[in-house]
Order: structure tokens, then sequence, then C-alpha cells
């Protein structure tokens, strides 16, 4: 068993909240090290976003929707892979 898949054993046996806790963590730890011209293109693509949200052109979708159609497609795709 790799290193990976112990840490991975190991934060699957941690309660939700506290394998929540850890995945922002892990997260925020990435952030850390992203080259600035890709942070600046990040918040271009935020500010192009909002503006289009705030201008009407795009719809909203509520998030357990988009939740929804985000599981659908990993289930097609992990489907498909198999």
């Amino acid at each position: 068993m790799t290193a990976a898949e112990k840490l991975y054993k190991d934060a699957m046996a941690l309660s939700g909240e506290k394998r929540v806790e850890l995945t922002e963590r892990l997260v925020a730890s990435l952030a850390d090290n992203v080259p600035a011209e890709i942070q600046r293109a990040q918040i271009d693509e935020v500010r192009k976003r909002i503006t289009q949200i705030e201008s009407g052109e795009v719809d909203l979708v509520p998030g357990e929707e988009a939740l929804a159609r985000i599981r659908k497609l990993l289930t097609k795709d992990s489907a498909t892979a198999r």
C-alpha cells in the first residue's frame, strides 16, 4: 500500500466533518503554489462570471441541482471508463 493509499484509508475513517476540514486544508495548501499568472487568470474568470450573472446573461442553477448534474456526469463517465 502506498503512502497516498494509506492516507486515503485513514482519512475515510474520519467523520464527515473532519474529512471536510482535511479537504479544505489540503485545497488551501495547493493554492499557495499557484503561479501568479494562473491566479490572475482565475480572478479574471471569476470577475467575468460575476458580470455575466449580474447582467442576467446567464442563469444560476440551485446548488442541489448542480450537484445532481455533476453526480450524473460522474456516474456516466465512470461507467464509460469500464
